[in-house]
């Protein structure tokens, strides 16, 4: 019985271990994509400035994390998910800064739309 309950610790040990890796790369596939998309959905929004600057940055992080997601090294895998995370919400920031001084500038959106308030007067 002793053999047994120990052939199962280790068994949950390594189940363990592969659920933690299987779930940074699944992060770090899904930050891939998503971040690749926002950088399509908004190309146009990163084409100067500050923005574009971090763009670059966000492809170059972009790469090396594909490049780790490649291999086994998963705390490679992590760091670079991590870097990947930071410099994609920096490129966030810098993009809405950038709308934000184009709006405040007094120059009208793209597609015409201004902000407005919703008013529920009630029945």
């Amino acid at each position: 019985m002793v053999a047994l309950h120990y052939l199962a610790e280790a068994h949950a040990e390594e189940d363990k271990a592969r659920k933690e890796e299987a779930e940074i790369r699944n992060n770090g596939d899904s930050l891939v994509y998503q971040t690749e998309k926002f950088i399509k959905d908004n190309e146009d929004k990163l084409a100067e400035g500050e923005a574009l600057e971090k763009k670059t940055e966000v492809e170059a992080a972009l790469v090396e994390l594909k490049t780790a997601l490649g291999g086994a090294n998963f705390e490679s895998i992590k760091s670079n998910t991590e870097k990947v995370s930071t410099l994609s919400q920096a490129l966030g920031a810098a993009m809405y800064a950038a709308a934000g001084a184009a709006a405040g500038s007094g120059e009208a959106t793209e597609d015409g739309v201004q902000d407005a308030e919703v008013v529920d007067e009630g029945n």
